[in-house]
């Protein structure tokens, strides 16, 4: 995009945010370079822009609208801290680890490591989308010569590390057992609760945490902290053939050992580590990466356990850290030297520890979360070094969520019990303020002395009391542009600004189904995970006073599953009914599919013969095919 375009879209920083920016920029070692070096070493090559197409030439992913990052001249609209890590981020290509081991990164949001085995070679972790995941593999394969994969590790249960693994390997190759699919225990289960139960309103809120519609520009969108952007393209999964359960479970892979180190509820709730003794080299997954971490991303997900989180990170300081030459992740650029990592991770330890028990500390003492975050300031050694600031994560919104993992969100004042509803209370607010007009006055007054967080806080009760108010739209986008401009968390900044664009234009138009679930990956979870799914989409109202029992046959699997409705819930169990059933489904994974296709439904997959129903089939279509919809573009920062 045109910055010129860009910056007529956006407003100037104000002089108070240039003053913070001038401030953070004598309170920090910008001469220290040791990243910068650190990230270019083991160079091998890159594409050009990292541009990549899908099959049909679209770009889905490129950064060469990021060339803006070249300049050394750093503006005020940009904290100066994170327009570092966005130089940093910007840097792409294959990388030389050490022996045998090999990354790309800068080619989506994560990174994908290649590690050569006897014959082949183990992938970690195969990007978001198959399209930047096969450009990898043909980098790769350009620069150190064509090997087959033969397996597949997945660190964690998060779409970024996972989504991409039809662009390195094959189901038919799965199936036929020449590639392995290696996962922490409780992967299947955590894809599920998290991309699916809750998929649509955490993509929604994705959009905001990493800036996914922003254009890129010094006023918009320059990182999402853990790597340049979202990107687009295909998206698939293929189930895990072998699950890690314990700590220090061996394996060995093509030639290659690997012992895994488990780590559940930390940054995901299903993730592992993995040391390589051969390579003297430690991969901490996304549990240690340069930057602090979020304890609940704003996206929304289960609350993290900061406290295990440290500990499994003292863990592998104790296991693996003094035998390891280099430590590398999923996310950034790794740490050489043995001493080093030890250091590195221990940083990375002390931080998460740190929060956890200061924020415990403080709550023993009656303070709520944004008590707590206000005051709680990070020890000094540990707010200098840069791998442990915010650019991800924030003190803020990991104070808040410490205190809901151990208190739930409720903060103990009574009048939070049951508060009126966001419109009706911004109505009351502004009529107490004497009016939309008297509120956007005093506002305005507290703008021009950089109050942007009252602000947005008081002109987004006007936007909640009066959507079409258009002074009170644009004054709550000036705070949130500021508070963007201000920001050293990309997500905080991505979030800010959306937020800001959203007030200003509204809703822009999305691609057709771009947001929405896919049913590619749907139709291969595991029976009980799919009726999970399922039953989140059954519209009670439209089923009120019906029971219903039906068996569930999976021809190809000869698995049966009996499901009942009652009550307006759905509830299954393996087994049958038996007599008691009313009908009887029966359909294989490729039927499966079929009928998930938005176009086609149940009713058409019974009408083609992928679906067929036995018995009483009315009840039964009739509950299928009148499964509820989500449209994941729902208002945020208006009602």
């Amino acid at each position: 995009m045109n910055n010129d375009t860009e910056n007529s879209r956006h407003k100037d920083a104000h002089p108070h945010t240039a003053s913070m920016q001038e401030s953070l920029r004598g309170s920090l070692d910008f001469s220290d370079v040791g990243d910068f070096d650190d990230a270019n070493r083991g160079f091998i090559g890159t594409i050009e822009d990292a541009t990549i197409r899908n099959a049909s030439g679209r770009i889905v992913w490129s950064q060469k609208e990021y060339s803006f990052l070249d300049d050394t001249y750093v503006p005020f609209t940009v904290n100066p801290s994170l327009w570092r890590m966005s130089k940093l981020n910007r840097i792409h290509g294959l990388f030389k680890v050490c022996d045998r081991i090999y990354q790309v990164r800068g080619f989506d949001l994560a990174n994908i490591t290649f590690i050569e085995g006897d014959t082949g070679l183990i992938v970690i972790d195969p990007l978001t989308f198959e399209e930047p995941a096969r450009a990898a593999l043909a980098l790769y394969e350009k620069h150190l010569g064509p090997r087959k994969v033969v397996a597949v590790m997945y660190s964690h249960s998060h779409r970024d590390h996972y989504g991409g693994v039809k662009g390195v390997a094959s189901e038919e190759d799965v199936e036929a057992g020449r590639v392995q699919i290696i996962a922490p225990e409780g992967f299947m289960e955590e894809v599920m609760s998290e991309s699916l139960l809750a998929g649509i309103p955490s993509r929604r809120r994705a959009e905001f945490q990493f800036g996914t519609y922003l254009e890129p520009g010094p006023r918009a969108h320059v990182d999402s902290g853990l790597g340049k952007g979202m990107g687009t393209g295909t998206s698939s999964l293929i189930p895990p053939t072998h699950l890690i359960t314990q700590t220090n479970e061996r394996m060995v892979i093509d030639g290659v050992e690997v012992i895994f180190q488990m780590t559940p509820g930390t940054e995901a709730p299903a993730e592992m580590n993995f040391y390589f003794p051969q390579m003297r080299a430690l991969n901490m997954a996304e549990n240690a990466c340069n930057t602090m971490h979020n304890l609940c991303p704003i996206r929304g997900a289960k609350v993290r356990d900061a406290l295990a989180w440290a500990s499994y990170l003292d863990e592998s300081v104790d296991l693996y850290a003094g035998q390891a030459d280099v430590c590398l992740a999923q996310h950034h650029w790794p740490t050489w030297g043995k001493e080093k990592v030890i250091t590195y991770l221990s940083e990375q330890r002390d931080l998460y520890r740190y929060i956890h028990d200061q924020t415990l500390r403080q709550m023993s003492h009656g303070l709520t979360p944004r008590e707590i975050s206000e005051q709680l300031m990070m020890p000094n050694e540990l707010s200098k070094r840069w791998h442990t600031r915010g650019y991800y994560g924030a003190v803020v919104h990991n104070v808040q969520a410490i205190y809901a993992f151990y208190m739930g969100p409720y903060d103990g004042n009574p009048v939070n019990l049951n508060p009126l509803p966001p419109s009706a209370a911004a109505a009351k607010y502004i009529e107490y303020a004497g009016g939309a007009e008297r509120a956007i006055a005093r506002a305005r007054e507290d703008f021009e002395r950089g109050e942007f967080r009252w602000v947005a806080q008081i002109m987004n009760q006007a936007v909640f009391a009066d959507p079409a108010n258009k002074a009170a739209r644009e004054l709550c986008a000036d705070a949130f542009e500021q508070l963007g401009y201000q920001a050293e968390s990309a997500t905080w900044r991505n979030a800010y600004l959306l937020g800001a664009r959203e007030l200003r234009e509204g809703l822009r138009p999305r691609e057709k189904d771009g947001n929405r679930i896919n049913p590619g990956v749907v139709s291969k979870l595991p029976m009980p995970l799919f009726f999970d799914f399922i039953a989140i989409r059954v519209m009670s109202e439209a089923v009120e006073g019906q029971t219903v029992r039906f068996d569930w046959h999976m021809t190809d699997e000869k698995s049966c599953t009996k499901v009942t409705l009652s009550n307006g819930a759905l509830s299954h169990r393996p087994g049958s009914h038996g007599d008691a059933a009313d009908a009887v489904l029966q359909t294989t994974r490729a039927g499966l599919f079929q009928a998930l296709q938005a176009e086609i439904g149940f009713a058409g997959a019974v009408e083609s013969g992928d679906v067929r129903i036995n018995g009483n089939a009315g009840p039964v279509l009739s509950l299928l095919a009148g499964l509820d919809s989500f449209d994941p573009l729902f208002n945020v920062v208006e009602p």
